[in-house]
């Protein structure tokens, strides 16, 4: 017999994350808890930075709810939707165009210029024709000050101007949330600021959900709210900024 459908609290159905009860295992020989026992609910357009310690669970925490990994058990809702009733290309198509991604490292693709890069995923999920993705394109690049580079490859980038097209990249499907894991871990103290100022204006601004994982406690104490993992356990949580 099936586990009977839960009833979803109101303040979970307008909430654009919802993590439930969610705990991550890596099976082995030993066994490995990643997150565990994690709630939240983050509303949307709140700035969210996740903390801890190195080994604390907070990329992991940020996977799942990125759908990039599943939980062991628990469950997650996004915008209302159970993500544990996807199947891979569901997971794979609400990704692409509801959830924008910025990393640590930029992943830009090397043989292909700031605007081509920023333009693939706009050509994986729409139809249009090449003239208006790349009119989108550029005006993503216009509102992170980096349209000059539009044909530079990020060889011929900075550190923080590769961050800023990977951001670009992320917001080119116009997703309502952003997550971020340690996206200034490899920035000067100028190009992270800026970067974690763009993220917020992401959210006060455009009304974008923001989380933000991070290890430096100057920046995290910019966002909007601040949430603590130790252990793949939340042990602070500043509560909801909107």
């Amino acid at each position: 017999m099936g586990t009977p459908a839960r009833t979803v609290r109101a303040s979970e159905s307008t909430a654009a994350v919802v993590a439930e009860e969610v705990t991550r295992v890596l099976p082995g020989a030993v066994a490995t808890t990643l997150v565990e026992s994690v709630d939240l609910v983050i509303g949307a357009g709140e700035f969210v930075a996740i903390t801890g310690p190195s080994g604390s669970g907070k990329s992991s925490l940020l996977y799942l709810l990125g759908l990039l990994d599943r939980p062991t058990s628990g469950r997650i809702l996004l915008e209302g939707r159970d993500t544990g009733a996807f199947g891979r290309d569901e997971a794979a198509a609400f990704r692409l165009s509801r959830i924008g991604f910025v990393f640590q490292f930029h992943f830009l693709l090397p043989e292909f210029t700031v605007m081509e890069n920023v333009m693939i995923p706009l050509r994986r999920l729409s139809g249009r024709a090449h003239g208006r993705l790349a009119v989108r394109a550029q005006d993503i690049l216009e509102s992170l000050g980096i349209a000059a580079l539009r044909d530079r490859r990020p060889d011929q980038l900075s550190g923080g101007e590769r961050q800023r097209a990977a951001i670009a990249r992320a917001l080119a499907n116009d997703p309502p949330i952003v997550l971020a894991d340690e996206p200034t871990g490899n920035l000067d103290s100028h190009n992270a600021d800026l970067v974690f100022s763009i993220l917020g204006e992401l959210a006060a601004k455009e009304g974008r959900t923001v989380i933000a994982v991070t290890h430096d406690a100057a920046l995290a104490a910019r966002a909007g709210r601040r949430v603590g993992l130790v252990d793949g356990r939340i042990v602070a949580d500043s509560g909801p900024s909107v």
